[in-house]
């Protein structure tokens, strides 16, 4: 009996019922935005044409649907008594209750940006976005602007308006638990392309540069770069590919040009030049940078111009600056000029070599470093003589013969 007893109550099913399983979802909403510029040409000639009659710009998509934009010049109501011009956007294809953000605006066309805006963008809205129910659907301004203010102002300008139109769609989706979890290694495809460069298996062009021969790949090449294609494979291509000679240029910084190309990615500069030195890492970069203008590598001249403006110093701002405007590159141009300017420094750069070829090269740009200067209270420079150094950073000598400048 005790047996038995005891089997059955250590047979009890547990009492103890497993915890809670908690889901989640996400519920998310963004506009999907796009703008249309509507010119109207003629204003004249568009006046008188009636109440409620309007021009029309043509469809513009955004977010999946059709917009256009509606100007009627004796406005839109009886009641206005033409006063007024008015100005809509309407939904110009079938949708149901489309939601959007609107924002209307008559440019200003003296330049001096004062547009005329109305907009939903940028600000809390009490009752939320605009509700567009059917085709035909609008939303804007019956009385947009008074007609004798409007033709009296800078918007009209040769009889001609301008208006854009900007839209954001309201799109909305809900996002559910990910029932997985997979690692996904990052792109090694410049991994790949780099070893194939060293190993010089498949090797098709040859080049020489400054007594240098270097092995390349030409489809490689010509997909990272214009100039490449145009060489190899264009009607004005070279006859012997066998072996292409490079004029003007040094052979590390054909050798960082070939790195690149495969390896999407800068080379160590001061490893390349065997020189740990700012200075040489610096001087590698300038060369590198006129290099990708020269090769259509708009990728690495933005990492060359990124790194010389992390290095701007004294003893090669003025190279740098001369560089920046003969490559158009803006914002390494004001980068220089601020640091030159700096009352601490412009002295001390204005009597290095660099300093003298900027002159020389780019006289224009001293202009708009005098006016750097001036912004932050310096109301007088002089230009001082200096030193009597035999070579000039334009590789030139005190006799303008030119000579030839190695980074290393």
């Amino acid at each position: 009996m005790d047996t038995v007893r005891a089997c059955r109550e250590t047979s009890k099913p547990s009492t103890s019922s497993p915890p809670p399983v908690t889901t989640t979802s996400t519920s998310r909403s963004e506009t999907v935005n796009g703008s249309h510029e509507f010119k109207i040409d003629g204003y004249s000639l568009a006046k008188g044409m009636g109440i409620g009659r309007y021009i029309a710009s043509d469809t513009f998509m955004v977010g999946g649907y059709a917009w256009a934009i509606y100007f009627y010049p004796d406005g839109k109501s009886v009641e206005d008594n033409a006063q007024y011009v008015s100005l809509f956007i309407a939904l110009a294809s079938e949708g149901t209750d489309v939601r959007a953000l609107f924002e209307l605006s008559l440019l200003d066309q003296s330049g001096k940006d004062r547009h005329k805006v109305h907009s939903h963008f940028g600000r809390f809205l009490e009752s939320g976005p605009y509700t567009l129910k059917y085709r035909g659907s609008m939303w804007g301004y019956k009385r947009f602007f008074k007609r004798t203010a409007l033709e009296t102002s800078d918007y009209l300008k040769n009889d001609c308006l301008l208006i854009r139109c900007s839209v954001g769609v309201v799109k909305s989706y809900t996002e559910g638990p990910k029932i997985y979890t997979i690692a996904v290694m990052p792109s090694n495809i410049g991994q790949h392309f780099g070893q194939l460069l060293e190993s010089g298996k498949g090797t098709d062009v040859n080049f020489e540069v400054d007594g240098e021969i270097f092995s390349a790949h030409k489809l490689v090449l010509a997909a990272r770069s214009p100039v490449f294609r145009a060489q190899l494979f264009g009607p004005m291509k070279d006859c012997n590919t066998q072996l292409i000679k490079i004029e003007d240029m040094e052979a590390p910084v054909f050798k960082a040009l070939l790195h690149f190309a495969y390896w999407d990615a800068l080379p160590d500069m001061e490893e390349l030049v065997g020189m740990n030195s700012k200075w040489a890492s610096t001087m590698m970069a300038q060369h590198l940078l006129a290099a990708a203008d020269r090769y259509g590598l708009d990728r690495l001249r933005l990492l060359c111009e990124d790194k010389l403006c992390e290095d701007v110093a004294i003893n090669t701002v003025a190279t740098t600056l001369a560089l920046a405007e003969q490559h158009h590159c803006f914002q390494l141009k004001a980068v220089c000029l601020k640091f030159v300017a700096l009352p601490e420094n412009l002295k001390a750069v204005m009597q290095t070599d660099g300093f003298d070829y900027l002159k020389q090269s780019c006289p224009s740009v001293l202009t708009e470093l005098l006016e750097y200067v001036a912004r932050i209270g310096e109301h007088s420079v002089i230009v001082c003589g200096h030193g009597n150094e035999n070579i000039l950073l334009d590789g030139s000598d005190v006799n303008g013969r030119r000579v030839k400048q190695r980074i290393f």
